[in-house]
């Protein structure tokens, strides 16, 4: 009876996970294990004397060059990672150990397929990278491009879209796009802005490759040659749905994308549609501490910021600025004769006439009841402030039309100078409050008078 040391090698090998493979001066595979089609798709004979170089991944080729000319000058690698491309189109890494034999003329090879533990690398990398810039990032705007950057890293992204569905207004919104061939996504019959209203639609992510058959008709002409840029959608979806998409397109003829990337981006954008819904209620709790609910004015609080601001701006150009502190006189008797309701809408009428009367770069802010402040951030002469005021005034004396009400308000104003009437806030906002009921008074005397 024959004993097991006496079984040929190569009966041994093949019952090896790892692949074993033997490769010739040239370059080309003399000798591979039965391991090799569970590794690559492959069967021993489609790759003996195929060129070991046609399945590694194109953007891996050159190293992978520089490092078998390394072995076959008698430097053995360990541990050398590469990418090759399964015969199913499919990306496998793998951790190869090589070495060259000078008798045989050959490179002998051991690969072990690590594509689950790289993946899983890649999904927890990810992962913790979209967590982090979740909590570091300033606004939305800041989060899409820490996103960009991290997705980046592991795919073709230099294109990159998100678009976010309002339900609201039923219509797709693009806080973040970066594409040199369609500058304004949300224009009627863009290729980004009618993938993404499919991706979200669906709730289904979309990948177009040259190579794909199963593409959706209305996409199949995108990549019709085998030159086109593909194109992977994946949904962000939240426990309140799919609240949106992101896009990246790759250069044309470049890098395809995967079924593996498509997981891999499916499993990040779950992270990163928690960490969009995450900024938006950070947005929406800071928009409630700034800004006055009933007019989106800014608040007190805000208007102080902001006074701070121009007050450092002012000392150190030694410039001027003001502030002027309007108060509508009898608002009390419309809200007891009309009702609060008709109230609110004369405070938002007047909240939207102020904003009329100065520029973008000044700041109009309800501090309280019929209390509004306008914060002129720079002046160039003393009577410019006057000029504002005196505007101001007509402007709040024209009639209102509310809820069938013909309504006439007059404003109190006050003016307070930059540096005439203090050089700090509190001393400003003392003399703006003073020079307001010096004003009502001299009102209250002309209609009694």
């Amino acid at each position: 009876m024959e004993s097991r040391n006496s079984a040929p090698l190569a009966s041994y090998i093949d019952l090896l996970l790892d692949a074993v493979c033997a490769v010739d001066k040239q370059g080309r595979f003399v000798f591979v294990s039965a391991a090799c089609e569970r590794v690559f798709g492959y069967t021993p004979e489609e790759l003996i004397g195929r060129p070991m170089i046609e399945l590694v991944h194109p953007a891996d080729r050159e190293r992978t060059l520089a490092a078998a000319s390394e072995i076959m000058g008698g430097e053995p690698k360990h541990n050398f990672e590469n990418r090759y491309v399964r015969k199913d189109g499919s990306v496998a890494h793998i951790l190869w150990s090589a070495r060259w034999s000078e008798v045989d003329q050959l490179r002998i090879a051991v690969a072990r397929d690590i594509t689950e533990r790289k993946q899983a690398e890649s999904r927890q990398a990810a992962l913790y990278a979209i967590s982090e810039a979740a909590h570091v990032a300033e606004d939305l705007l800041a989060l899409f491009k820490r996103i960009h950057l991290i997705i980046g890293e592991w795919l073709p992204a230099l294109n990159f879209s998100v678009a976010l569905y309002d339900e609201h207004c039923a219509q797709l919104n693009f806080p973040y796009h970066v594409d040199d061939h369609e500058l304004q996504p949300e224009q009627p019959g863009t290729v980004t802005g009618r993938l993404c209203a499919e991706v979200i639609r669906s709730g289904q992510p979309i990948l177009l490759t040259p190579d794909s058959a199963d593409s959706p008709a209305d996409f199949a002409e995108l990549v019709a040659g085998q030159d086109s840029p593909c194109w992977l959608g994946v949904p962000l979806n939240s426990k309140n749905g799919t609240i949106g998409a992101l896009i990246v397109k790759s250069l044309p003829g470049g890098e395809r994308y995967t079924e593996q990337d498509k997981e891999l981006l499916q499993y990040v954008c779950a992270q990163v549609a928690t960490a969009i819904e995450r900024q938006q209620l950070h947005a929406r709790l800071r928009r409630m501490a700034q800004y006055d609910q009933l007019t989106q004015l800014p608040n007190r609080e805000l208007l102080r910021d902001r006074l701070k601001a121009a007050l450092a701006c002012a000392h150190e150009q030694s410039g001027h600025m003001a502030l002027l502190y309007v108060d509508l006189d009898r608002f009390k008797q419309v809200n007891d004769t009309f009702g609060h309701a008709v109230g609110d809408m004369l405070l938002q009428t007047v909240a939207n006439r102020l904003k009329g009367c100065v520029r973008e770069t000044d700041t109009v802010a309800r501090i309280g009841g019929d209390e509004f402040v306008v914060l002129l951030h720079s002046v160039n002469a003393a009577e410019d402030a006057d000029s504002v005021a005196e505007k101001i005034r007509q402007v709040l004396v024209q009639p209102m039309r509310l809820d069938g009400h013909n309504l006439h308000i007059e404003p109190s104003i006050g003016v307070a100078r930059f540096p005439e009437h203090g050089s700090e806030e509190e001393q400003l906002f003392r003399h703006a409050d003073q020079a307001m009921y010096a004003a009502k008074r001299l009102n209250h005397h002309a209609l009694n008078s």
